[in-house]
């Protein structure tokens, strides 16, 4: 894969945009019984979760690496990203928090972002000892939910966004592969405990 490719679609499909891309589908996609939120409060969701997923983390990684904490505002090395996956977690973590607290959000807000904050967790445990491809763990933990949404549907209108998500993550992989950021198996392996993580609801009643 051309490199300048390869970087583009690591930087738009970067881990800490994946939820926001998956609340903007959840909330404008998704049929009315499965979100009951009313149309002009959805932006302020969308807004929420773009703030404390994105801007946050990556203001608070920009910070860090000015301070020296980090050498690179990339992560290249494993060791690099240990605080701002910590930092990730967090924010995450208080996200979900908030979803849950608030009666008038649909519950389906809460669950969702409590399987990606499990996906960012579960990124940290592992990067204490393997550089795992938080990459490949987000897109597959995407797709694992979108997986999992599609099973308590009662109509299949997540068939295309599942078959898009199928085609954005071999895309990705693959880019990360060109460009050398990871191994074989540090990709399929964050895929695959990524799906794992998605889908770890199912048989569950929504």
């Amino acid at each position: 894969m051309n490199s300048r490719l390869a970087m583009v679609l690591s930087v738009v499909f970067h881990p800490l945009l994946l939820p926001t891309y998956l609340f903007a589908l959840l909330l404008y996609f998704l049929p009315q019984e499965a979100v009951s939120l009313p149309m002009e409060a959805r932006r302020f969701v969308l807004l929420l979760v773009f703030i404390t997923t994105f801007l946050l983390p990556s203001f608070g990684t920009f910070l860090m690496q000015k301070a020296g904490v980090v050498t690179t505002f990339t992560l290249d090395a494993r060791i690099d990203r240990r605080w701002p996956l910590l930092m990730a977690a967090v924010c995450y973590t208080i996200t979900t928090v908030l979803l849950y607290r608030q009666p008038y959000f649909d519950r389906i807000f809460f669950v969702v972002m409590g399987l990606i904050t499990a996906t960012v967790y579960a990124t940290l445990f592992i990067n204490q000892f393997w550089k795992i491809s938080a990459h490949s763990m987000g897109l597959g933990g995407g797709l694992g939910i979108l997986v999992l949404l599609h099973g308590w549907l009662p109509e299949p209108v997540l068939v295309y966004p599942i078959v898009a998500g199928i085609v954005i993550c071999g895309a990705v992989m693959t880019a990360r592969l060109s460009l050398g950021a990871h191994t074989t198996k540090q990709i399929y392996t964050g895929f695959v405990l990524g799906l794992l993580v998605g889908i770890s609801l199912w048989g569950f009643a929504f």
